[in-house]
């Protein structure tokens, strides 16, 4: 008969936490997708400017 009543116990226990840790409280609901960023303006590209040449001086 006591290991009946340790079988219920556990087994209230068990179905109490897993009630207790459903997670955050209230009604569920799907996040809100992230805001879309605005296109960047298309217009002409410009190179990026060549910077000059290393100068190379002699060894004397």
């Amino acid at each position: 008969m006591k290991s009946y009543s340790a079988f219920y116990i556990g087994i209230a226990i068990v179905v109490s936490s897993v009630l207790a840790g459903c997670g955050q409280p209230g009604a569920l609901y799907l996040p809100k997708p992230p805001a879309a960023k605005p296109a960047p303006a298309k217009g002409p590209l410009e190179p990026a400017p060549v910077p000059p040449p290393p100068v190379i001086v002699p060894v004397t």
